[in-house]
């Protein structure tokens, strides 16, 4: 079954941890061998090898570079002009691998379907299909630079990241968006940009989604009424994204998929933590809406973690077809499971791109 995963850190992986993303995961490992700089070396699950095995034919594929300021104390960029130039090293890497053949970059509607009919031909070196997204939206020195990324084809932003950025507050952070962040937002409108509410924080999220009347989806987020953490969706949060007629993708790392996990100390094996987990926040996610339209996939390996930090049960990101059995398992039937794996983002963008 084709699978759309909504969220890949894919130019990060390849310029930051180094990775050639052409080879097959087990090559990549090899290489990492005896490497400590960061802890999941040697134990990554993504390679455009690994996409093809698995038929993730399409995902959602980011930029992603944070500024830093004195409010801020995560590491990261010492302005936004530096943050920018990151990301465009980040565009240079996915044209290269369109250049090579390895990937295409989806960008409309007729680029979409064209590419869903050749993924159908079940040619093994058919190019991955990617939707460039921006994660966290510091990286934007002013309007003029979303309008560069909207003509080098970027079709969502993630206006927050990870604690006070410059248009909104993200993750364990506390703020609204203030006047950038309403420029940020009304730009994005204009230019019919994807809303990506995963980051923000619940004061931002409310605040964002009062004032944006554009298309919303959620790439990587998990249910609150699981993991209490303010990373996660409420469920007031998510009937709200419900209504707004978004999408939630679900992420694979292990912290946002059980309780009581320590980064640096638990593993998977010892605590539970399989695909099953996934299927748990899938399944509130539908019974909330009373359907199965509003949640996918959206898993985030290898978004500065791997093996260590993922389900005992995958080894790769091919593994994801496993989740067909583990849904059909819970009675969902075939179309419901469609939507899950990759009709209900295929639809979202129909209808924004239309």
């Amino acid at each position: 079954m084709l699978v759309f995963d909504a969220h890949l850190d894919l130019a990060m992986n390849a310029l930051e941890w180094n990775r050639d993303l052409r080879l097959p995961v087990s090559q990549i490992r090899d290489f990492e061998k005896g490497m400590n700089d960061k802890p999941d070396r040697g134990k990554n699950t993504v390679s455009l090898d690994a996409l093809r095995k698995g038929n993730i034919g399409l995902c959602v594929a980011t930029q992603i570079a944070r500024y830093s300021d004195g409010n801020n104390p995560l590491p990261g960029w010492n302005s936004q002009h530096q943050a920018w130039a990151q990301t465009q090293g980040q565009l240079a890497w996915y044209q290269s691998m369109v250049a090579a053949g390895e990937m295409t970059q989806i960008t409309n509607l007729e680029e979409l379907n064209t590419h869903l009919e050749l993924w159908q031909n079940e040619d093994a070196q058919t190019p991955i299909g990617f939707i460039l997204s921006l994660e966290g939206a510091d990286s934007i020195v002013d309007m003029s630079y979303l309008e560069k990324a909207y003509d080098s084809g970027l079709r969502a932003v993630g206006p927050a990241h990870y604690g006070p950025g410059v248009y909104a507050h993200g993750t364990d952070s506390v703020g609204g968006i203030g006047a950038k962040g309403k420029e940020l937002l009304k730009k994005m409108e204009e230019l019919n940009l994807i809303l990506d509410a995963t980051h923000l924080c619940d004061v931002s999220f409310w605040e964002t989604l009062k004032m944006y009347n554009g298309s919303i989806w959620a790439s990587h987020s998990n249910c609150r009424a699981l993991v209490d953490h303010n990373r996660q969706f409420s469920d007031e949060q998510v009937k709200e994204l419900i209504q707004r007629k978004a999408v939630i993708g679900m992420p694979l790392d292990a912290w946002m998929m059980i309780p009581n996990w320590v980064r640096g100390k638990s593993t998977p094996k010892e605590m539970g933590v399989t695909l099953e987990l996934m299927v748990d926040h899938m399944d509130h996610i539908c019974q909330i809406a009373g359907n199965t339209e509003h949640v996918g996939l959206g898993t985030d390996l290898d978004g500065a973690f791997g093996k260590e930090q993922s389900p005992s049960d995958l080894d790769t990101i091919a593994d994801l077809q496993r989740v067909r059995e583990l849904l059909s398992q819970r009675g969902y039937t075939t179309p419901d499971i469609e939507n899950i794996m990759h009709a209900n983002f295929l639809r979202f963008l129909e209808r924004v791109w239309s």
